[in-house]
């Protein structure tokens, strides 16, 4: 067996422990010999349980002679069902359950640990197994012979790398963390990952760009609701003296250092990198190699120095979203991407210390998911041969739907396949092979408090869902990108507790939603049933609730199929007295994951008035009657589209137009004039509710005018 797959082979030797964790004795047969001594300890241990779901690890220590292929029985007292193994391959048959080693950790030599681990379900009673058997022989809690009628135990065939642990433990957990050598294992422990974005990235300072200075309790909050890893960003443009030397700045540096410190500190694994620096300087490196290498080896020198002594579970990221200037294309610049990643290894690994092991992220080219990029970043790993590497990518999903441009409203097929193929790709190229893959950042790029309305939000529920399913199933460690639009972090909570509980849920499972999570009634005349199509994703609708009380199957709703039908009496009842926008929210469950709201709004179609105004101050009068804005189409005369991005007629929401629902107007911004051509354009906004209306203007030079007629 060569070094690297010795490497892969170690395991780190630990004990688990925590909540409801137990000690069990157990006998083991020996590789070969079915005579040798044999015994064993299991250490079973609940780290973290909410309603319905669990995380357990489990550690076996052997107490006997050495052994090469081991599989560990038991029986769950409550019927509780794993859902997600790591570091093993789990089989149920009912209440029954068996583990078997993975191809690296077969091996457990006298007084040595292997520890798994799992997320399961439950209900009612989350009770600890009582007994365990090691291949075969139940416990005796002493060195002993085996069983006579045990048989030899044998290495079983090559499994699958470990699946991601999708843990959500709320507090650093004492169990075994997968030590140098096992990069699937220990990025598998990342998952799932955050981003303390716009922070230490920011220029130039860590505030700047309108986030609080980070502090112990909000690193604290974050760890404790169940994200195991931590992206830093840090951009060290502005923070290093000149060359040659390009000291970093001390008090910057002691800052990085005590808040990866305090992240370590909570359990984290913690990532860092140099990130804007990849456009503000590396991106010249084509036009001037050596002072660009210089400074960049400079910057890692010292990095690499500093945390040298520091936990593996801190990481280094060679380069955010790597792009360049001056090459000939992308064939050149893969070229030039595999320079400053190799340069970056052999620096790291030179440094020694914990740096001789420590897990190095490379990204591809844009830390892009296209074919091309990947196999060039493979040609790398190829040339290295390092086992503590893994590779990384973004993913931002389709963009017409990240950005709501092009009519891309919806989580379609569209979003859907681009979605499955670009994960498709990093599997095949990478984890398939055993090289661990990190989603380095993951959001939609117009998903933003500061802007709403840009996504839908039961849209963005269903994509929130997808990523955590089809990332999974991929054993892809995800790490959301959270630059202040998802934790509010003076407060220390969720702007939207919703999207976080099924962000959550997704780690584990999978959760229904439905065709739409809105319900338009009119504000007049009599209300019919509607009907929505349920998602089931592999769950069995539960029921309607509006809150503490369930809705009745039959006089509240029907369900035919995956046709969830309201009846007009409750859509009445709950519509109350049909004042304009949300009138109630209801719930609907599914047999696991989250559960979908679904908001019951009046409206009626919005109305416009005429305008005048220029092309820097252009304001449409709209009465939006409960209704809500979903994108607009601008074209000439002729049909053709107008406005910016000319090759579709819907143009971007936010860029080209706004709405202000307090003002009561839809506002056209100077940039989406800065595009149209003197003359007629017609506007159609679209809602909703499925209501469209058409509006004009007419621009001449800096004046606008714009009428319904």
């Amino acid at each position: 067996m060569n070094l690297r797959l010795l490497r892969r082979a170690r395991l780190w030797v630990s004990m688990v422990a925590g909540a409801l964790a137990v000690l069990l004795p157990a006998g083991v047969m020996t590789a070969v010999n079915a005579q040798a001594a044999a015994g064993c300890r299991v250490a079973y241990a609940v780290t973290s349980q909410w309603p319905g779901g669990f995380t357990a690890d489990v550690g076996v220590t052997n107490l006997g002679d050495p052994i090469n292929g081991w599989r560990l029985a038991w029986t769950f007292p409550s019927g509780q069902q794993v859902t997600q193994p790591w570091n093993s391959t789990i089989t149920s048959s009912g209440a029954q359950v068996t583990a078997v080693n993975v191809s690296w950790n077969a091996a457990i030599a006298t007084n040595a640990s292997v520890s798994f681990g799992f997320n399961g379900s439950w209900s009612g009673a989350n009770t600890a197994p009582s007994t365990f058997t090691l291949n075969g022989v139940t416990c005796t809690g002493n060195v002993g012979s085996p069983s006579p009628s045990a048989s030899p135990s044998r290495s079983p065939s090559p499994s699958p790398s470990p699946s991601p642990s999708p843990s959500p433990s709320p507090s650093p957990s004492p169990s075994a963390s997968p030590q140098p050598g096992d990069a699937m294992a220990r990025v598998a422990a990342m998952q799932p990952g955050w981003n303390l974005g716009n922070t230490f990235d920011a220029i130039p300072d860590e505030t700047s760009w309108g986030n609080p200075p980070t502090t112990q309790a909000m690193l604290h909050y974050v760890r404790s609701q169940g994200y195991n890893s931590i992206r830093i960003p840090i951009t060290w443009s502005d923070h290093h003296g000149p060359a040659p030397d390009y000291t970093l700045d001390a008090a910057w540096l002691s800052r990085v250092r005590q808040v990866v410190d305090w992240s370590l500190a909570e359990g984290f694994y913690v990532m860092i990198n140099l990130h804007h620096d990849s456009w503000q300087w590396i991106n010249g490196y084509p036009g001037d190699r050596t002072t660009v290498m210089n400074r960049y080896n400079a910057l890692w020198r010292q990095l690499a120095g500093a945390f040298r002594d520091h936990s593996q579970k801190l990481v280094f990221e060679s380069i955010n979203e790597p792009q360049f200037t001056g090459t000939s294309g992308d064939g050149e610049s893969d070229q030039v991407l595999n320079e400053l990643n190799t340069a970056f290894v052999r620096l790291v690994r030179a440094s020694g210390g914990g740096n001789a092991t420590r897990l190095l992220v490379l990204p591809t080219l844009y830390t892009s998911s296209e074919q091309a990029r990947l196999d060039a970043l493979t040609g790398t790993f190829n040339q290295l041969h390092d086992p503590n590497l893994a590779a990384t990518v973004h993913f931002y999903g389709w963009w017409p739907f990240s950005a709501n441009i092009a009519g891309g409203t919806r989580y379609d097929s569209n979003v859907e396949s681009d979605l499955v193929g670009g994960f498709d790709r990093v599997y095949n190229t990478f984890v398939s092979r055993g090289i661990p893959v990190i989603i380095g950042e993951w959001a939609l790029l117009a998903y933003d408090y500061t802007r709403p309305g840009i996504i839908e939000r039961g849209e963005f529920l269903k994509y929130i869902e997808a990523v955590g399913y089809n990332a999974r199933i991929r054993k892809l460690t995800t790490m959301l990108w959270d630059a202040g639009s998802f934790l509010e972090r003076n407060e220390l909570r969720w702007r939207d507790q919703g999207v976080y509980e099924m962000m959550k849920a997704s780690w584990t499972m999978r959760s229904g939603t439905a065709s739409s999570d809105q319900v338009y009634l009119p504000r007049s005349g009599t209300i019919t049933a509607r009907s929505l199509t349920l998602n089931l994703n592999g769950t069995s609708f539960q029921g309607l609730r509006q809150g503490g009380t369930n809705l009745a199957n039959g006089t509240d709703y029907t369900v035919s199929g995956t046709t969830l039908t309201l009846t007009a009496a409750a859509l009445t009842r709950l519509a109350g007295n049909r004042a304009y926008g949300v009138n109630a929210t209801i719930e609907a469950r599914f047999s696991q994951g989250a559960p979908w709201q679904i908001s019951i709004i009046t409206s009626d179609p919005p109305t416009q008035a005429a305008a005048t105004g220029t092309t820097s101050s252009f304001s449409i009068p709209t009465q939006f009657r409960g209704d809500q804005l979903a994108t607009m189409e601008a074209k000439y005369a002729d049909g053709s589209p107008a406005g910016p991005a000319n090759w579709t007629s819907y143009k971007e929401f936010w860029a080209s137009f706004q709405p202000d629902y307090t003002a009561n107007t839809i506002i056209l911004k100077p940039e989406f004039f800065a595009e149209v051509n003197d003359g007629r354009v017609t506007l159609t906004f679209h809602f909703w509710s499925g209501t469209k209306i058409t509006y004009y203007i007419t621009k001449s030079g800096a004046n606008v005018t714009g009428s319904t007629t």
